[in-house]
């Protein structure tokens, strides 16, 4: 009986694993995440800051609800994680296109926490579809009823009670960063930022916390100086290629040569735990944009994007009188400057420890 069931799993490809669910899964759903709420986003903050009308007009109405082109995008999250979480678990097409369904009133049930409870649910989803599909002479009918009916069920059962899970673990965090900014500094800095470089996602936990405020602010400094601490301090051996893949990119480039010797990895983490105080002692940083922000760092810019997406937003709530060069000084210092300048300096002190050395940060493609 046990090896039957093998057998099944292994002809419907259903991998029960960390890899597949903590790894596949997780950083399928950041990439959902970034096409359809960051993205929108990103889009309302070009339409406001430049003025452009078909931006920041309503485009559609639903349910009496106004939407703008970016809110569309940012309307359709829950069902962009779910496909994403669908597509890297490598359901049939039936189950991938029930999972929109699923998506939505997962996230939507959800609340704050709605991310969390997509992931899990769309990964059960996912699963128990795949196991049916196929499997009768009316799979048309059969695979998305059973998909998005066990999807709408968990839902309805599981959703609010992850949600408020995950936003009260958030706001615990959020509230230990504003009563001990400097210890949760580093926590935070040092923790959602070897996350970024780890091959799991940053951004997906961070949206899954609904993590802002100081905490988010940290949580920006932290994978900045992950990949801007990276990027510089192989330069060397990278050049620049290697700087903006790396910069811009995602220090994950980074994991083949941190298995293969781990030290290379003391510099950027010992960055974050300075930039991460740096952030929230000195500079007070908040990132109150869209949390996925606060995980993302110097990639394409959207941490960076965030922190004045959150301005922008404290500004029109009241709570901000405007943008100083306080902050802007803030902003670039935590998210550029000191992890160029930091990083590399610390890596040579490592360099004459003989724990590192030339070429132990070569990138294979570079």
């Amino acid at each position: 009986m046990k090896e039957k069931i093998k057998a099944f799993l292994k002809r419907k490809d259903i991998e029960i694993s960390l890899k597949r669910y903590g790894i596949d899964a997780l950083g399928a759903m950041a990439q959902g995440l970034f096409c359809s709420l960051l993205i929108g986003t990103i889009i309302n903050t070009i339409g406001t800051q430049f003025g452009i009308g078909f931006l920041t007009s309503p485009v559609a109405t639903v349910g009496g609800a106004e939407y703008t082109v970016g809110g569309l995008a940012s309307a359709m999250s829950g069902p962009a994680m779910a496909v994403a979480i669908g597509y890297a678990l490598k359901c049939p097409p039936l189950v991938l296109f029930s999972l929109v369904t699923v998506g939505f009133a997962s996230n939507a049930l959800g609340g704050a926490g709605g991310p969390l409870a997509v992931l899990f649910i769309a990964i059960i989803a996912s699963e128990i579809g795949k196991a049916v599909s196929k499997e009768t002479k009316v799979d048309i009918l059969v695979t998305p009823l059973v998909t998005i009916g066990i999807g709408i069920a968990l839902s309805a059962w599981w959703a609010p009670a992850l949600g408020n899970a995950a936003s009260q673990v958030g706001k615990l965090i959020m509230w230990a960063t504003d009563l001990q900014p400097f210890l949760m500094g580093i926590l935070v800095s040092v923790i959602v930022g070897m996350a970024l470089t780890l091959p799991i996602s940053s951004a997906a936990i961070c949206a899954a916390l609904s993590l802002t405020g100081l905490a988010g602010g940290a949580a920006v400094a932290g994978c900045s100086a992950q990949m801007i601490g990276f990027a510089v301090m192989s330069f060397k051996e990278n050049k620049w290629g290697g700087l903006i893949s790396q910069g811009i990119g995602t220090s994950m480039l980074q994991m083949g040569n941190i298995v293969r010797n781990p030290r290379i990895w003391i510099a950027p983490i010992l960055t974050s735990a300075i930039t991460g105080p740096v952030a929230t002692c000195v500079f007070r940083m908040q990132m109150n944009g869209t949390p996925v922000s606060s995980g993302m760092g110097t990639c394409g810019f959207v941490g960076q994007i965030g922190v004045y997406t959150g301005w922008i937003n404290d500004i029109a709530a009241g709570t901000k009188n405007a943008i100083t060069a306080a902050d802007w000084t803030g902003l670039i210092l935590v998210s550029f400057i000191l992890p160029a300048v930091l990083c590399p300096l610390i890596n040579m002190g490592i360099k004459k420890l003989g724990w590192v050395k030339d070429g132990d940060l070569k990138l294979s493609q570079s």
